[in-house]
């Protein structure tokens, strides 16, 4: 189902986007994260902490505006997601960079650079990692496209764009983080994620958002061509 509607969301946009040129902008973005997350082992609540991440939290969104108070935006980012538990005083990392495609509406006044929005996002976990804490021991490993999450996961977002380009976001991933299918090897052990009842998570974030033609000011405030390649 989520496959359809991604497809539906990449072939739709071409013809949703025709005709609004005039009304068309672009945003680079990035995010501070402050995730929190939900997790159950074996029917026992599992103790778990605030995760910050700065790093690495990139991508751009295309804005499409109807008039001043409605219009719509999607785009791309690679974001560091994940969560912390602490099993029996073993303290385990896990996160994964995921590539997602947004779709939301907003309403509001852009004129004044502030509007409400909400939406959807569809994303691809590509790189996992995981640490694991034993005192003052630490143990970490890594792989691309790894089995014990899921290969993509939908997202849903709620959030106020304040003038000046700063968001205050909230994101809410309803499916398990972890791959309850997933047997194997975790640092010399054999497991089995079947155990994990529940690995939700959700964050609050802190986004900036900037757009190409305020960063060509900025970098070329006399309007001289060629001093920013590319932009």
């Amino acid at each position: 189902m989520h496959k359809r509607l991604l497809l539906l969301l990449l072939f739709s946009l071409p013809v949703l986007c025709s005709g609004l040129y005039s009304q068309f902008s672009k945003e680079n973005s990035g995010e501070i994260i402050f995730a929190f997350s939900d997790v159950e082992k074996s029917g026992l609540e599992v103790p778990t902490k605030m995760r910050f991440t700065l790093f690495f939290h990139a991508g751009q969104n295309y804005h499409y505006n109807f008039n001043n108070y409605l219009g719509f935006f999607t785009g791309y980012g690679i974001r560091n997601i994940g969560i912390i538990t602490d099993e029996n005083d073993i303290i385990y990392k896990r996160r994964t960079y995921s590539a997602g495609v947004p779709l939301a509406i907003k309403i509001g006044s852009f004129r004044h650079h502030i509007n409400l929005y909400t939406g959807g996002e569809y994303e691809l976990f590509f790189h996992y990692k995981q640490k694991q804490f034993i005192g003052d021991s630490k143990n970490k490993q890594s792989s691309w496209f790894s089995n014990r999450t899921k290969r993509f996961a939908p997202s849903y977002f709620a959030g106020i764009q304040f003038p000046g380009g700063v968001n205050l976001k909230f994101k809410y991933y309803p499916e398990n983080f972890l791959n309850t299918n997933f047997k194997g090897v975790d640092f010399g052990i054999p497991v089995d994620y079947s155990e994990y009842n529940r690995t939700q998570f959700f964050y609050i974030s802190l986004s900036f958002n900037i757009k190409q033609q305020d960063i060509r000011k900025l970098y070329n405030p006399d309007g001289e061509p060629g001093r920013i390649a590319g932009l």
